[in-house]
Protein backbone atom coordinates (compact mmCIF):
# COMPACT_ATOMS: atom_id res chain seq x y z
CA UNK A 1 0.00 0.00 0.00
CA UNK A 2 1.67 3.44 -0.74
CA UNK A 3 1.45 5.89 1.32
CA UNK A 4 0.31 9.23 -1.20
CA UNK A 5 -3.45 10.01 -1.08
CA UNK A 6 -5.15 11.42 -3.98
CA UNK A 7 -5.97 14.47 -1.82
CA UNK A 8 -2.01 14.73 -0.82
CA UNK A 9 -0.78 14.63 -4.29
CA UNK A 10 -3.37 17.39 -5.11
CA UNK A 11 -1.16 19.33 -2.52
CA UNK A 12 1.85 18.56 -3.75
CA UNK A 13 0.89 19.88 -7.22
CA UNK A 14 -0.63 22.60 -6.18
CA UNK A 15 2.99 23.58 -3.63
CA UNK A 16 4.62 22.89 -6.64
CA UNK A 17 7.79 22.25 -4.77
CA UNK A 18 10.69 20.67 -6.77
CA UNK A 19 11.39 17.18 -5.82
CA UNK A 20 10.92 13.46 -5.31
CA UNK A 21 7.64 12.01 -3.31
CA UNK A 22 7.98 8.48 -2.25
CA UNK A 23 4.54 6.23 -2.81
CA UNK A 24 6.79 2.96 -1.90
CA UNK A 25 7.56 -0.07 -4.19
CA UNK A 26 9.23 2.79 -6.47
CA UNK A 27 6.69 4.49 -7.39
CA UNK A 28 7.67 8.47 -6.84
CA UNK A 29 5.83 11.35 -7.80
CA UNK A 30 8.35 13.73 -9.49
CA UNK A 31 7.54 17.75 -9.35
CA UNK A 32 9.62 19.57 -11.42
CA UNK A 33 11.15 22.99 -11.23
CA UNK A 34 8.67 24.55 -13.85
CA UNK A 35 5.64 23.10 -11.75
CA UNK A 36 4.89 20.24 -13.83
CA UNK A 37 4.23 17.08 -12.31
CA UNK A 38 4.76 13.09 -13.66
CA UNK A 39 5.02 9.63 -11.93
CA UNK A 40 8.28 7.76 -12.29
CA UNK A 41 8.89 3.79 -11.86
CA UNK A 42 12.44 3.78 -9.92
CA UNK A 43 14.01 0.44 -10.19
CA UNK A 44 17.41 -1.73 -9.81
CA UNK A 45 18.79 -3.19 -13.47
CA UNK A 46 22.00 -4.97 -13.44
CA UNK A 47 22.50 -3.23 -9.90
CA UNK A 48 21.84 0.40 -11.47
CA UNK A 49 19.02 2.77 -10.37
CA UNK A 50 16.92 3.41 -13.57
CA UNK A 51 14.08 5.72 -13.71
CA UNK A 52 11.25 5.10 -16.02
CA UNK A 53 8.65 8.01 -17.28
CA UNK A 54 4.79 6.93 -16.18
CA UNK A 55 3.07 9.94 -17.63
CA UNK A 56 2.05 13.09 -16.45
CA UNK A 57 0.23 13.57 -12.96
CA UNK A 58 -2.73 15.61 -15.27
CA UNK A 59 -3.23 12.44 -17.65
CA UNK A 60 -2.29 9.85 -14.84
CA UNK A 61 -4.19 9.55 -11.29
CA UNK A 62 -2.72 8.01 -8.44
CA UNK A 63 -4.35 4.75 -8.82
CA UNK A 64 -3.56 4.84 -12.83
CA UNK A 65 0.14 5.24 -11.97
CA UNK A 66 0.09 2.56 -9.12
CA UNK A 67 -1.07 0.05 -11.72
CA UNK A 68 0.97 0.80 -14.49
CA UNK A 69 4.07 0.99 -12.05
CA UNK A 70 3.18 -2.93 -10.49
CA UNK A 71 3.30 -4.05 -14.52
CA UNK A 72 6.57 -2.91 -14.80
CA UNK A 73 7.56 -4.74 -11.39
CA UNK A 74 6.62 -7.78 -12.75
CA UNK A 75 8.42 -7.76 -15.65
CA UNK A 76 11.83 -6.81 -13.53
CA UNK A 77 10.77 -9.35 -11.83
CA UNK A 78 10.41 -12.15 -14.60
CA UNK A 79 14.02 -10.35 -15.71
CA UNK A 80 12.47 -8.64 -18.30
CA UNK A 81 13.87 -4.48 -18.70
CA UNK A 82 10.92 -2.73 -18.77
CA UNK A 83 12.62 0.65 -20.64
CA UNK A 84 13.91 -1.56 -23.38
CA UNK A 85 10.45 -3.60 -23.05
CA UNK A 86 8.53 -0.08 -23.73
CA UNK A 87 10.97 0.70 -26.72
CA UNK A 88 10.29 -2.68 -28.16
CA UNK A 89 6.38 -2.26 -28.29
CA UNK A 90 6.93 1.36 -29.83
CA UNK A 91 8.35 -0.50 -32.65
CA UNK A 92 5.42 -2.79 -34.31
CA UNK A 93 5.81 -5.89 -35.98
CA UNK A 94 3.84 -6.72 -39.31
CA UNK A 95 2.91 -9.54 -39.09
CA UNK A 96 3.57 -12.63 -36.82
CA UNK A 97 6.68 -12.28 -33.98
CA UNK A 98 8.69 -14.84 -35.50
CA UNK A 99 11.10 -16.54 -33.41
CA UNK A 100 14.25 -15.12 -34.48
CA UNK A 101 12.87 -11.74 -34.15
CA UNK A 102 11.59 -12.69 -30.61
CA UNK A 103 15.07 -13.97 -29.81
CA UNK A 104 16.78 -10.76 -31.04
CA UNK A 105 14.54 -8.84 -28.43
CA UNK A 106 15.22 -11.34 -25.88
CA UNK A 107 18.90 -11.09 -26.13
CA UNK A 108 18.41 -6.92 -26.38
CA UNK A 109 16.95 -6.70 -23.62
CA UNK A 110 18.97 -9.37 -21.36
CA UNK A 111 22.19 -8.46 -23.32
CA UNK A 112 23.37 -6.09 -20.22
CA UNK A 113 22.83 -8.58 -17.58
CA UNK A 114 25.56 -11.04 -19.18
CA UNK A 115 28.74 -11.19 -17.91
CA UNK A 116 30.33 -10.52 -21.18
CA UNK A 117 30.37 -9.45 -25.17
CA UNK A 118 31.27 -14.18 -25.57
CA UNK A 119 28.25 -14.87 -23.70
CA UNK A 120 26.54 -12.64 -25.82
CA UNK A 121 27.74 -13.88 -29.20
CA UNK A 122 27.54 -17.67 -28.04
CA UNK A 123 23.83 -17.16 -27.78
CA UNK A 124 23.39 -15.57 -31.22
CA UNK A 125 25.72 -18.11 -32.67
CA UNK A 126 23.80 -21.35 -31.12
CA UNK A 127 20.51 -20.27 -32.09
CA UNK A 128 21.37 -19.23 -35.47
CA UNK A 129 22.88 -22.00 -36.07
CA UNK A 130 20.72 -24.97 -34.59
CA UNK A 131 17.43 -23.15 -33.78
CA UNK A 132 16.63 -20.37 -36.92
CA UNK A 133 16.64 -23.38 -40.10
CA UNK A 134 13.79 -25.31 -38.42
CA UNK A 135 11.84 -22.59 -36.15
CA UNK A 136 13.54 -19.45 -37.14
CA UNK A 137 11.01 -18.07 -39.63
CA UNK A 138 7.93 -19.61 -37.56
CA UNK A 139 5.30 -17.12 -35.91
CA UNK A 140 6.64 -18.16 -32.30
CA UNK A 141 2.84 -18.86 -31.18
CA UNK A 142 3.00 -21.61 -33.57
CA UNK A 143 6.09 -23.43 -32.33
CA UNK A 144 5.34 -27.23 -30.60
CA UNK A 145 7.28 -29.81 -29.09
CA UNK A 146 8.04 -31.32 -32.27
CA UNK A 147 9.54 -28.56 -33.86
CA UNK A 148 11.35 -28.26 -30.52
CA UNK A 149 12.58 -31.78 -30.65
CA UNK A 150 13.50 -31.26 -34.46
CA UNK A 151 15.76 -28.95 -33.32
CA UNK A 152 17.32 -31.02 -30.50
CA UNK A 153 17.46 -34.63 -31.89
CA UNK A 154 20.14 -34.32 -34.08
CA UNK A 155 22.60 -33.14 -31.67
CA UNK A 156 21.34 -34.15 -28.43
CA UNK A 157 23.54 -37.55 -28.14
CA UNK A 158 26.94 -36.16 -30.54
CA UNK A 159 26.49 -32.49 -28.70
CA UNK A 160 24.95 -33.17 -25.65
CA UNK A 161 26.08 -29.49 -23.91
CA UNK A 162 25.39 -28.21 -26.66
CA UNK A 163 22.35 -28.83 -27.47
CA UNK A 164 21.40 -28.61 -23.99
CA UNK A 165 22.52 -24.96 -23.86
CA UNK A 166 20.25 -24.66 -27.37
CA UNK A 167 17.08 -26.35 -25.38
CA UNK A 168 17.88 -23.72 -22.39
CA UNK A 169 18.21 -20.58 -24.62
CA UNK A 170 14.62 -21.84 -26.74
CA UNK A 171 12.97 -22.53 -23.43
CA UNK A 172 13.80 -18.41 -22.41
CA UNK A 173 13.15 -16.75 -25.30
CA UNK A 174 9.66 -18.74 -25.40
CA UNK A 175 9.06 -17.80 -21.82
CA UNK A 176 9.72 -14.17 -23.03
CA UNK A 177 7.16 -14.72 -25.93
CA UNK A 178 4.57 -15.66 -23.28
CA UNK A 179 5.32 -12.49 -20.78
CA UNK A 180 4.73 -10.45 -23.85
CA UNK A 181 1.70 -12.25 -24.61
CA UNK A 182 2.85 -13.75 -28.35
CA UNK A 183 2.29 -16.95 -27.44
CA UNK A 184 0.16 -18.57 -24.68
CA UNK A 185 2.66 -19.74 -21.35
CA UNK A 186 2.95 -23.14 -22.04
CA UNK A 187 6.38 -23.71 -23.28
CA UNK A 188 6.99 -26.53 -25.13
CA UNK A 189 10.77 -26.11 -24.52
CA UNK A 190 10.25 -26.66 -20.95
CA UNK A 191 13.12 -29.66 -19.65
CA UNK A 192 11.77 -30.10 -16.26
CA UNK A 193 8.15 -31.99 -16.30
CA UNK A 194 8.06 -32.56 -20.45
CA UNK A 195 11.15 -32.96 -22.30
CA UNK A 196 12.82 -34.50 -19.65
CA UNK A 197 10.46 -37.47 -20.86
CA UNK A 198 11.54 -37.67 -24.05
CA UNK A 199 14.81 -37.03 -24.25
CA UNK A 200 17.76 -38.96 -22.44
CA UNK A 201 19.23 -37.84 -19.61
CA UNK A 202 22.21 -35.45 -19.95
CA UNK A 203 24.66 -37.34 -17.57
CA UNK A 204 23.63 -40.64 -19.69
CA UNK A 205 24.95 -39.35 -23.13
CA UNK A 206 27.48 -36.43 -22.13
CA UNK A 207 31.72 -37.82 -22.44
CA UNK A 208 33.91 -35.26 -19.93
CA UNK A 209 36.41 -33.74 -21.57
CA UNK A 210 39.18 -33.15 -19.60
CA UNK A 211 41.66 -30.72 -20.14
CA UNK A 212 45.37 -32.84 -20.72
CA UNK A 213 47.12 -32.29 -17.67
CA UNK A 214 51.00 -32.22 -16.94
CA UNK A 215 51.75 -35.12 -14.84
CA UNK A 216 52.59 -33.05 -10.53
CA UNK A 217 55.90 -34.48 -10.72
CA UNK A 218 56.50 -32.83 -14.08
CA UNK A 219 55.66 -29.50 -13.09
CA UNK A 220 58.64 -28.52 -10.92
CA UNK A 221 60.76 -28.96 -14.40
CA UNK A 222 58.20 -27.44 -16.61
CA UNK A 223 58.40 -24.57 -14.26
CA UNK A 224 61.92 -24.48 -14.36
CA UNK A 225 62.39 -24.69 -18.15
CA UNK A 226 60.03 -21.14 -18.53
CA UNK A 227 61.86 -19.43 -15.97
CA UNK A 228 64.43 -18.75 -18.46
CA UNK A 229 62.04 -16.65 -20.77
CA UNK A 230 61.63 -13.39 -19.32
CA UNK A 231 58.17 -12.74 -21.46
CA UNK A 232 54.96 -11.36 -20.04
CA UNK A 233 53.92 -14.90 -20.90
CA UNK A 234 56.03 -16.87 -19.92
CA UNK A 235 55.36 -15.10 -16.01
CA UNK A 236 51.69 -15.13 -16.41
CA UNK A 237 51.47 -18.78 -16.82
CA UNK A 238 54.16 -19.18 -14.10
CA UNK A 239 51.49 -16.64 -12.07
CA UNK A 240 48.72 -19.26 -13.26
CA UNK A 241 50.53 -22.50 -12.17
CA UNK A 242 51.26 -20.83 -8.41
CA UNK A 243 47.29 -19.44 -7.99
CA UNK A 244 45.61 -22.16 -9.82
CA UNK A 245 43.76 -20.28 -11.33
CA UNK A 246 41.87 -19.89 -14.78
CA UNK A 247 43.66 -18.44 -17.93
CA UNK A 248 41.16 -15.49 -18.13
CA UNK A 249 41.10 -15.11 -14.35
CA UNK A 250 45.14 -14.36 -14.34
CA UNK A 251 45.00 -12.41 -17.86
CA UNK A 252 42.27 -10.01 -16.72
CA UNK A 253 44.13 -9.66 -13.45
CA UNK A 254 44.30 -5.81 -12.35
CA UNK A 255 46.51 -4.32 -9.98
CA UNK A 256 43.81 -2.80 -8.12
CA UNK A 257 42.73 -6.29 -7.52
CA UNK A 258 46.14 -7.18 -5.45
CA UNK A 259 46.67 -6.37 -1.29
CA UNK A 260 50.41 -6.55 -1.78
CA UNK A 261 50.78 -6.01 2.69
CA UNK A 262 48.46 -8.81 2.83
CA UNK A 263 49.45 -10.99 -0.25
CA UNK A 264 46.29 -11.97 -1.05
CA UNK A 265 44.40 -11.27 -4.69
CA UNK A 266 40.73 -10.81 -4.63
CA UNK A 267 38.98 -11.75 -7.85
CA UNK A 268 35.40 -10.01 -8.62
CA UNK A 269 32.67 -12.10 -9.20
CA UNK A 270 31.88 -10.63 -12.30
CA UNK A 271 35.27 -12.57 -13.38
CA UNK A 272 34.32 -15.80 -11.80
CA UNK A 273 32.89 -18.92 -13.85
CA UNK A 274 30.80 -19.43 -10.32
CA UNK A 275 29.42 -15.61 -10.20
CA UNK A 276 31.28 -15.46 -6.44
CA UNK A 277 34.27 -13.46 -5.28
CA UNK A 278 37.21 -15.74 -4.78
CA UNK A 279 40.59 -14.81 -2.60
CA UNK A 280 43.39 -16.38 -3.57
CA UNK A 281 46.71 -16.60 -0.81
CA UNK A 282 49.63 -15.67 -2.64
CA UNK A 283 53.06 -17.21 -2.01
CA UNK A 284 56.39 -16.03 -1.55
CA UNK A 285 56.85 -17.08 -5.43
CA UNK A 286 53.95 -15.67 -6.52
CA UNK A 287 54.45 -12.31 -4.65
CA UNK A 288 58.13 -12.54 -6.06
CA UNK A 289 56.83 -12.73 -9.43
CA UNK A 290 54.71 -9.84 -9.27
CA UNK A 291 57.40 -7.64 -7.57
CA UNK A 292 59.28 -8.30 -10.24
CA UNK A 293 57.15 -7.35 -13.18
CA UNK A 294 56.67 -3.80 -15.10
CA UNK A 295 53.72 -1.58 -14.65
CA UNK A 296 53.07 0.16 -18.01
CA UNK A 297 51.39 3.81 -18.05
CA UNK A 298 48.03 3.65 -18.79
CA UNK A 299 47.40 -0.26 -18.19
CA UNK A 300 46.23 -1.41 -15.51
CA UNK A 301 46.37 -5.07 -15.88
CA UNK A 302 49.28 -7.40 -14.07
CA UNK A 303 50.07 -8.80 -17.86
CA UNK A 304 49.79 -6.25 -20.07
CA UNK A 305 49.72 -7.06 -24.11
CA UNK A 306 50.18 -5.33 -27.08
CA UNK A 307 47.11 -2.96 -27.12
CA UNK A 308 46.93 -0.07 -25.84
CA UNK A 309 44.99 -0.48 -21.90
CA UNK A 310 44.51 -4.28 -22.98
CA UNK A 311 45.96 -7.68 -21.09
CA UNK A 312 47.51 -10.14 -22.98
CA UNK A 313 45.30 -12.15 -25.66
CA UNK A 314 43.52 -15.22 -24.66
CA UNK A 315 45.50 -17.21 -26.73
CA UNK A 316 49.05 -16.26 -25.33
CA UNK A 317 49.55 -19.03 -22.61
CA UNK A 318 48.72 -21.88 -24.88
CA UNK A 319 50.88 -20.22 -28.19
CA UNK A 320 53.40 -19.64 -25.61
CA UNK A 321 53.42 -23.61 -24.47
CA UNK A 322 52.90 -24.71 -28.33
CA UNK A 323 55.88 -22.88 -29.02
CA UNK A 324 57.78 -24.99 -26.49
CA UNK A 325 56.26 -28.25 -28.09
CA UNK A 326 53.38 -28.69 -25.82
CA UNK A 327 49.78 -28.47 -26.31
CA UNK A 328 47.48 -30.71 -29.50
CA UNK A 329 49.91 -32.75 -31.33
CA UNK A 330 52.94 -31.43 -29.14
CA UNK A 331 56.05 -33.70 -29.46
CA UNK A 332 56.21 -32.63 -25.62
CA UNK A 333 52.92 -33.66 -24.67
CA UNK A 334 49.38 -32.83 -25.47
CA UNK A 335 49.28 -30.42 -22.34
CA UNK A 336 47.60 -27.14 -22.17
CA UNK A 337 47.33 -24.14 -19.13
CA UNK A 338 43.83 -24.85 -17.47
CA UNK A 339 45.14 -28.85 -17.11
CA UNK A 340 47.82 -27.45 -14.42
CA UNK A 341 44.71 -27.12 -12.09
CA UNK A 342 44.50 -30.97 -12.63
CA UNK A 343 48.02 -31.27 -11.68
CA UNK A 344 47.85 -29.38 -8.46
CA UNK A 345 44.64 -31.45 -7.52
CA UNK A 346 46.83 -34.76 -7.94
CA UNK A 347 49.29 -33.35 -5.85
CA UNK A 348 47.02 -32.70 -3.07
CA UNK A 349 45.24 -35.89 -3.08
CA UNK A 350 48.42 -38.08 -3.78
CA UNK A 351 51.22 -36.47 -2.37
CA UNK A 352 49.40 -34.24 0.86
CA UNK A 353 47.26 -34.87 3.42
CA UNK A 354 45.06 -31.72 3.13
CA UNK A 355 41.41 -32.13 3.47
CA UNK A 356 39.34 -32.37 -0.22
CA UNK A 357 37.91 -29.19 0.74
CA UNK A 358 40.36 -27.74 1.21
CA UNK A 359 41.71 -28.07 -2.58
CA UNK A 360 38.27 -28.03 -3.98
CA UNK A 361 38.22 -24.71 -2.59
CA UNK A 362 41.11 -23.76 -3.78
CA UNK A 363 39.75 -24.38 -7.01
CA UNK A 364 37.06 -22.06 -6.21
CA UNK A 365 34.67 -25.34 -7.59
CA UNK A 366 31.01 -24.47 -6.20
CA UNK A 367 30.11 -27.46 -3.81
CA UNK A 368 27.30 -29.63 -4.96
CA UNK A 369 26.18 -30.63 -2.32
CA UNK A 370 23.29 -28.06 -1.81
CA UNK A 371 22.89 -28.71 2.00
CA UNK A 372 26.68 -28.95 2.68
CA UNK A 373 26.83 -25.28 0.53
CA UNK A 374 24.17 -23.88 2.64
CA UNK A 375 26.07 -24.52 6.13
CA UNK A 376 29.12 -23.62 4.23
CA UNK A 377 30.15 -19.69 5.41
CA UNK A 378 33.85 -19.46 5.39
CA UNK A 379 36.47 -20.01 2.25
CA UNK A 380 38.81 -22.59 4.66
CA UNK A 381 41.15 -19.36 3.41
CA UNK A 382 44.52 -19.96 6.16
CA UNK A 383 44.20 -23.37 5.41
CA UNK A 384 44.70 -22.31 1.26
CA UNK A 385 47.38 -20.31 2.51
CA UNK A 386 49.77 -23.20 3.69
CA UNK A 387 48.64 -24.96 0.52
CA UNK A 388 49.55 -22.84 -1.94
CA UNK A 389 52.62 -22.41 -0.07
CA UNK A 390 53.50 -25.62 -0.27
CA UNK A 391 52.19 -26.60 -3.59
CA UNK A 392 54.50 -23.04 -4.60
CA UNK A 393 57.66 -25.07 -3.03
CA UNK A 394 56.58 -28.10 -4.81
CA UNK A 395 57.02 -26.60 -8.38
CA UNK A 396 59.51 -23.92 -7.83
CA UNK A 397 61.61 -27.17 -6.24
CA UNK A 398 61.78 -24.74 -3.14
CA UNK A 399 61.20 -27.86 -0.27
CA UNK A 400 64.64 -28.34 0.01
CA UNK A 401 66.45 -25.13 -0.28
CA UNK A 402 64.36 -24.34 3.11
Amino acid sequence: MGKLTTKGVQKLVRESNPGMTNDGDGLYLKIGKGAGASWIYRFRWNGKLRDMGLGSFADCSLSEARVVAAEQRKLVKQGIDPLAAREQKSDPVAGPVTFTHCAARYIQSHRRSWRNAKHARQWVSTLKTYARPVIGNLPVENVTTQDILKVLTPIWTVKNETAKRVQGRIENVLDYAAAHEYRDPVNPARWRGHLDKLLAKPSRVQKVTHHPAMPYDEVAIFVSSIQAYNSVSSKALQFLILTTTRTSEVLNAEWHEIDMGKATWLIPAARMKANREHRVPLSKQAMDLLHSLQRVRGNNFLFPGMKVGRPLSNMSLLQFMRGLGYGPSGEKGNYVPHGFRSSFRDWTGEVTSYPRDVAEMALAHTIENKVEAAYRRGDLFEKRRQMMQGWADFVFNDINKK
